[in-house]
């Protein structure tokens, strides 16, 4: 059964770091919902991720980076301006992009060429991401097909199967239209962006987008 460690607790997104460098997939809390995460480029952790998720392979999980710089190091950015990227990110947006050379692990959404990538608007997560420094899988903490979770207690039956719990309390307000999570938009293409998923933040989303020249792809 895995340990529940406040995030308040001293040196726990260090802790967190080093569960995420041996290969275990544990839950955290993000801006939006909690998140089951593991390394992104560990082959093993990507398979025991889906295999606790109970999710088809065919289905994609995004990464979770700390700066701009990642976002471009990982994800084919070139054709999008600092400040479009600066004015989404951090925040409730997952980004949708080519994959770059450097993220070349097989089994990380293997049925495409994309990835989506966040930069959470929560200071544990990004704390998280800093030390570990390399691209963390992130994916809602549930069984799939579940609804997304607010708080730890949500998804207690998953315990089992995690190296660790992250607990930063109820998040999102404990809304339920918040369990949407984070808006989904890909903008891989140069000029258009297409919404995957609306969620929070929606609205908000598409007026930076537009305001920014880009058109909608429905």
């Amino acid at each position: 059964m895995a340990e529940v460690i406040k995030c308040s607790e001293e040196k726990a997104y260090a802790k967190a770091a080093q569960f995420l460098e041996d290969g275990h997939v544990i839950a955290v809390p993000t801006d939006t919902i909690y998140g089951l995460a593991c390394s992104a480029n560990c082959p093993q952790a990507i398979k025991k991720l889906y295999a606790i998720k109970g999710r088809d392979s065919a289905k994609p999980v995004a990464i979770c980076v700390t700066y701009i710089e990642d976002v471009r190091k990982w994800g084919n950015a070139e054709h999008l301006s600092d400040d479009l990227l600066h004015t989404l990110l951090p925040g409730p947006v997952t980004v949708v992009l080519e994959k770059t050379r450097h993220l070349d692990n097989p089994f990380l959404n293997p049925k495409t060429i994309k990835i989506g990538i966040r930069i959470p608007q929560n200071l544990f997560i990004n704390k998280v991401t800093k030390i570990f420094d390399k691209p963390i899988a992130l994916t809602s903490a549930n069984f799939s097909n579940e609804p997304s979770t607010l708080s730890v207690k949500e998804f207690e039956h998953l315990y089992g199967h995690l190296g660790a719990v992250f607990d930063g309390g109820v998040l999102s307000e404990g809304l339920e239209r918040n369990r949407t999570g984070s808006t989904v938009v890909d903008l891989s293409n140069i000029g258009t962006y297409t919404i995957i998923r609306k969620g929070i933040s929606y609205d908000k989303i598409v007026t930076v987008l537009e305001d920014n020249g880009l058109r909608s792809i429905e």
